[in-house]
């Protein structure tokens, strides 16, 4: 679905009139509707609907009162006007959220869907999710202003595609945000997903107030999102943070990457479920948030898997603790639903790998965003664009 935006369309109109309304509770500060009709020359029903979109996007605030000994309603401007739009690529599902111009959560919808087999059909899919969230929120599609989206694999700074050391192969070379942006006729930046999860996790997680911090995301594969110094560090390119390709094992299995040994190998869902005893039978899990439970069932073999896997993630950390010296590690991702039994393996291997000083001081966290975490780090992203 395409929106005319062209000066002179339906959605330039919207967007004029609302901008009026907006002006005139800049000027009048709070207004009632009536006076707000007055004031901008539109009618009441035009402002009745401005005054529910604006309200639907956290924008103005709707009180009851009296005009006249009439009943009216108070409209009182709140924060700049516009909503944003965030969209989360996952390799087996797709989640949209809504915005406030502050990044701030208003709506989100999650659906399963198969978005690693073709990044086209993802994309279409992906505008019909927004288009439903926009239409069950209320919120007209004219007062977007912004959209970011989380990608599973490194986005290249310079061009937008995305790296071919990717979870999804099909997508690599593919420019998620221009594809977006061509349907949704609005400003799109894609980002990789641990970067938009260690956003959002020092913002409001578990590294709130932290301007040291890594963020390891474990799924299909692993990821990490730098924040050094309050901000977030990409690296020349891009692919900073690609941590599964950090090399612990030369004789180990050969890594989509082409290397062997890889952290990848040792930790990634894929590899991980490849270890399982009994693979095949009906009894044996088959995604890692069954690996989890049967871990926390005590399963001794799925224990075994996760903490060799806490084991392989510590030595990998150590390397990159003792490199940019973070204040907290947040582990991220369904695998992180293993607690204790993942991270104290990994707490150990790191106090043998990482030197003293960079290891006093460093704290090692589940995140508290759950699965949220790039959803709402691409809400804050969008809601920066505009800022």
């Amino acid at each position: 679905m395409t929106v005319d935006a062209t000066p002179g369309s339906q959605a330039a109109l919207r967007r004029a009139n609302q901008q009026r309304v907006v002006e005139a509770l800049r000027a009048g500060g709070t207004l009632t509707q009536a006076e707000i009709a007055r004031v901008t020359g539109l009618s009441p029903a035009s402002v009745s609907n401005i005054v529910r979109t604006l309200r639907g996007t956290g924008t103005i605030t709707v009180r009851e009162t009296s005009s006249n000994g009439r009943r009216a309603r108070a409209i009182t401007l709140v924060r700049p006007p516009g909503a944003v739009v965030a969209v989360d690529f996952s390799t087996n599902r797709l989640a949209v959220a809504l915005g406030d111009s502050h990044g701030g959560l208003l709506a989100r919808e999650t659906i399963a869907y198969d978005v690693a087999a073709d990044p086209e059909r993802g994309v279409r899919r992906a505008v019909w999710l927004v288009e439903t969230v926009l239409a069950a929120a209320r919120v007209d599609h004219s007062t977007v202003v912004s959209v970011a989206a989380s990608v599973p694999g490194p986005v290249d700074l310079a061009t937008g595609e995305i790296g071919t050391v990717t979870c999804m192969p099909r997508w690599a070379g593919f420019r998620p945000a221009a594809a977006l942006a061509e349907r949704l006729s609005l400003p799109v930046t894609a980002e990789n997903d641990a970067n938009l999860s260690v956003l959002a996790e020092t913002a409001a997680g578990a590294g709130a107030d932290r301007e040291h911090v890594i963020y390891v995301q474990l799924g299909e594969g692993v990821g990490a999102g730098i924040v050094l110094g309050g901000r977030l560090f990409r690296g020349a390119g891009g692919t900073a943070g690609e941590i599964g390709h950090i090399g612990l094992d030369e004789r180990g299995q050969v890594c989509r990457c082409g290397n062997r040994g890889c952290l990848e190998t040792q930790v990634g869902a894929p590899y991980l479920l490849g270890m399982l005893p009994q693979q095949g039978t009906a009894a044996a899990p088959t995604t890692v948030a069954e690996l989890v439970r049967a871990a926390d069932d005590g399963d001794p073999g799925c224990r075994r898997i996760v903490a060799e896997a806490g084991t392989a993630l510590g030595r990998g950390l150590a390397i990159l603790a003792n490199t940019v010296n973070p204040e907290m590690v947040i582990v991220g991702g369904e695998l992180a639903g293993a607690g204790d039994a993942l991270l104290e393996p990994l707490r150990r291997t790191m106090e043998l790998g990482t030197l003293g000083s960079a290891l006093r001081d460093l704290r090692i966290v589940p995140g508290a965003l759950g699965d949220q975490a790039a959803l709402r780090g691409a809400l804050r992203l969008a809601a920066a664009a505009v800022e």
